[in-house]
């Protein structure tokens, strides 16, 4: 697992670390202050360590982080990262929980390779996944073409390689308790299974002994399918890691409070897990299963002058405007209801 990360000088980040992480990692803030990038970054760095090496890819890290830096921020060269400012340049480093590290910097001048200052990771046989606010099962096809085909901007990596996840297999064998009790909780959350058809090349639902368009299925069940889909082809194993940006998006209260169980459970089994959100259910849902399972739920939060900050979810919800703002509606409601 991550264990601390420390990102200067990266876009709209201008300082922020994280110290002492754990399975579960929060990331709030105001729109534009970075959250997402955050998550990328971190994505970036560590799919490329796992990427390095395998099978017949011949490309060495530098080479992997360069091209794994530009399909996901999209910028016309790697310089353009570098938060604008006289002298900056952007900083990354991680430490993991061996103590062994990986750091990386470059200017404004640099175009695309990326030589780390040091990596004395050992090489990652786990696979690590970003999962976006929406869906990707739909545009799969579209996602591919224009990431693996056209090479052009558009869909990031983080959806390439989503969608190139998805499509691997489904594996026989046993499970790991955890990881069982996970894909049923996830499959009773919809009542049905997503599945690749790789001869159709479709995506289909599949509820009982009925099967349906992808296209006609809500957007909330593909969006837990996706999660399901990746246990089921053991993509994700125990020491896997999941970046998730807005687990809330089309999800009902509910089902984001089923959601956010099923992500302790299986952070419960060795994956870490970091998620961004604006969701006030998603801040409170985290802080009661800290409370309940009295567990270190690091929270990752920025302030309105763009300072980020670090808090203990176990020790209380640190303000922020998600809370602040449902404080002042219903502080409206009650002024509206008096008059």
């Amino acid at each position: 697992m991550i264990k601390s990360f420390d990102i200067k000088n990266f876009g709209p980040l201008s300082s922020v670390q994280g110290e002492c992480l754990g399975k579960l990692n929060l990331v709030i803030g105001a729109n534009s202050t970075g959250k997402t990038f955050l998550l990328k970054a971190l994505y970036a760095m560590i799919r490329s360590q796992e990427e390095t090496g395998r099978g017949e890819d011949r490309r060495d890290f530098a080479e992997v982080l360069g091209d794994k830096l530009f399909w996901t921020f999209q910028a016309d060269k790697l310089g353009d990262l570098v938060r604008k400012g006289v002298g900056n340049r952007l900083q990354v480093s991680v430490t993991m929980h061996d103590n062994c590290g990986l750091a990386y910097e470059f200017g404004p001048d640099i175009s695309r390779n990326v030589v780390p200052l040091h990596n004395n990771l050992p090489s990652r046989e786990a696979n690590s996944v970003f999962l976006p606010p929406k869906e990707v099962l739909t545009l799969a096809k579209v996602i591919l073409k224009s990431g693996l085909i056209d090479k052009a901007f558009g869909f990031d990596a983080t959806y390439v390689d989503l969608v190139l996840a998805l499509q691997n297999p489904a594996q026989r064998g046993r499970f790991s308790d955890g990881f069982l009790r996970s894909r049923q909780k996830l499959e009773s959350m919809f009542g049905g299974k997503i599945e690749y058809l790789p001869d159709t090349d479709k995506w289909v639902y599949r509820k009982g002994n009925s099967r349906f368009s992808v296209n006609t299925t809500a957007e909330g069940i593909k969006k837990i399918a996706i999660l399901d889909t990746l246990l089921v082809n053991r993509f994700l194993t125990p020491d896997s890691m999941i970046f998730i940006d807005e687990p809330e998006s089309a999800l009902h209260p509910t089902a984001i409070s089923q959601l956010l169980d099923i992500i302790f459970q299986l952070s419960d089994t060795g994956i870490q897990f970091f998620i961004a959100t604006h969701s006030y259910f998603v801040v409170k849902k985290l802080y009661l299963i800290a409370l309940s399972h009295k567990i270190h739920i690091p929270v990752l939060f920025a302030d309105q002058e763009g300072e980020w900050h670090q808090h203990d979810l176990l020790e209380g919800i640190p303000d922020n405007e998600i809370i602040n703002e449902s404080i002042r509606l219903f502080d409206e409601e009650l002024d509206v209801s008096v008059r």
